[in-house]
């Protein structure tokens, strides 16, 4: 199937609410500036507990940052689950006579909570 006569549909993302000691990990996001952000949340404004969560190729730079994390902040317990999401693509026809298309690709989700109290020992991750 030749993608050249479609154009990808931009569709708006729906805003969900990013708690202060939530960080969504970018893939072109410096890995400094999350682990100083971090760092000051349980170090500075006495924060207890701070979630990493990021998605595709930023899964990686996620984890190196947790260990970062672990290493700066010696008392800190972990609970990693991974996951996948569903994201639907719709392309427009460029061209008159072709149908608008889906595509669906599943996407790797990881959340890392480093928390300074003792987390859920029964939790899987």
């Amino acid at each position: 199937m030749k993608m050249d006569r479609y154009q990808k549909v931009e569709k708006p993302k729906a805003e969900t609410a990013i708690s202060e000691n939530e960080l969504r990990i970018a893939a072109q996001g410096r890995m400094r500036n999350y682990i100083s952000y971090a760092l000051s949340l349980l170090q500075d404004k006495g924060t207890d507990e701070v979630v990493l969560k990021a998605t595709g190729r930023a899964i990686n730079k996620t984890v190196m940052i947790a260990e970062l994390l672990k290493r700066r902040v010696v008392v800190l317990h972990q609970i990693t689950s991974i996951g996948s999401v569903d994201i639907t693509d719709t392309w427009e026809p460029l061209e008159e006579g072709l149908l608008p298309l889906e595509t669906t690709r599943h996407i790797s989700v990881i959340t890392i909570t480093l928390s300074k109290k003792e987390l859920n020992l029964s939790s899987i991750g």
